[in-house]
């Protein structure tokens, strides 16, 4: 059986990551990686579904047995990839779809160098504050903060294999669906190729 394919989608907040995912999960045969964190359920989410949440001490032992694919600290709450469910994921075929900032998603890479890597860009700065402002669930200061965020995420963008704006949610979503089809295709085909060597 060949190994499931990992995508990762990184972007700033605001530029519609989650939705983009949602969409993903009822269009393709792909699994999305549940992350952990320690930072406190908020209206609307559910645990295991938006997150797994967990105490900081359960997370701070994760990490010291090595159990965290990546991880980072964000706002004084820690976020981070169980290593366990996804190697599983993969190992049974599955392709699976994390959706991380890009300090996780650079370390996924160095763990995983065949990780395929998305990042979603708005179409514009002013774009993405209307969008924050809109969500209306960050004071001004942390939408000050976030577009501050934005910008180094933005200098990580080149490290990535794909580049994808969001400005019509149908045509981004089907240009992520699109990359990754096309990667499973081609692994197939170098799978089948190899085997034929073989």
């Amino acid at each position: 059986m060949s190994k499931g394919i990992l995508f990762v989608m990184s972007g700033p907040s605001g530029t519609g990551k989650g939705t983009i995912c949602a969409e993903l999960l009822q269009k393709e045969n792909i699994f999305l990686s549940i992350s952990s964190t320690t930072r406190e359920i908020r209206k609307n989410e559910i645990d295991g579904v938006t997150y797994n949440y967990i105490t900081r001490d359960e997370f701070e032992k994760l990490i010291k047995d090595g159990e965290m694919l990546e991880y980072a600290e964000y706002s004084g709450n820690y976020y981070g990839t169980p290593k366990k469910s996804v190697e599983k994921m993969l190992n049974e075929g599955r392709n699976v779809l994390l959706e991380i900032e890009p300090q996780g998603a650079l370390k996924v890479k160095s763990v995983f160098p065949e990780a395929v890597l998305i990042f979603i860009i708005p179409p514009s700065m002013e774009i993405l504050r209307s969008r924050l402002v809109e969500r209306g669930r960050e004071t001004d200061e942390q939408i000050k903060e976030r577009i501050e965020a934005a910008k180094w995420e933005f200098s990580q963008a080149c490290k990535y294999n794909y580049i994808i704006v969001n400005d019509e949610l149908d045509k981004c979503v089907n240009e992520v669906a699109d990359v990754i089809r096309n990667t499973a295709e081609q692994r197939n085909f170098l799978d089948k190729l190899l085997n034929e060597l073989n």
